[in-house]
């Protein structure tokens, strides 16, 4: 599996953008025509999981001084089950080795129709070195649940942090 570095360049990866459109609900997309410019605003460790031509899945992370932000990891859906996840994963997680990682997913708690699928994906960042912080936020409908891997603890204050942060770089000119 090869690592291929995203830029704004890649914005008509219609393989990319597909993954991205079809691995996560609407609610908690940003269109795709403006995630990618931000490419060039934030400083995003957008990475692509290549087998040959074929797309595996991708990362999108958002470093900063405090904890890096697993913002998407997506993996091909017939893909799924097949250790590539966990390839991916601990590829990020070499890459951010002594830094605390942060994410925030679906919540298992949460009555849906993906309940199980989100069980299964919680399960995984657990062994993987994830704890729970309790911590839930809801985008729309669904409630994000938010979990931290490595030293300290994520507040709620964080979260505004954070989602103070990303607000500068969507609306610049907006205080």
């Amino acid at each position: 599996m090869i690592e291929k570095k995203i830029t704004p360049s890649d914005v008509g990866n219609s393989q990319l953008s597909a993954l991205y459109r079809t691995a996560f609900p609407v609610d908690e997309q940003i269109p795709w025509r403006e995630l990618m410019p931000l490419i060039d605003r934030m400083p995003l460790d957008f990475t692509a999981y290549m087998e040959g031509d074929a797309l595996v899945g991708f990362t999108i992370v958002y470093p900063r001084s405090d904890f890096n932000w697993f913002w998407y990891f997506a993996v091909a859906e017939d893909l799924r089950g097949m250790g590539y996840g966990q390839k991916i994963l601990t590829r990020l997680m070499g890459r951010y080795k002594g830094k605390t990682m942060v994410l925030d997913m679906e919540s298992p708690l949460q009555i849906c129709a993906n309940s199980e699928q989100r069980r299964r994906r919680h399960q995984f960042y657990i062994r993987n070195g994830f704890r729970d912080t309790r911590l839930v936020r809801k985008y729309a409908d669904i409630e994000m649940t938010i979990m931290i891997s490595g030293p300290g603890e994520f507040t709620a204050a964080d979260w505004d942090d954070i989602t103070d942060d990303l607000k500068r770089f969507w609306w610049p000119d907006v205080d």
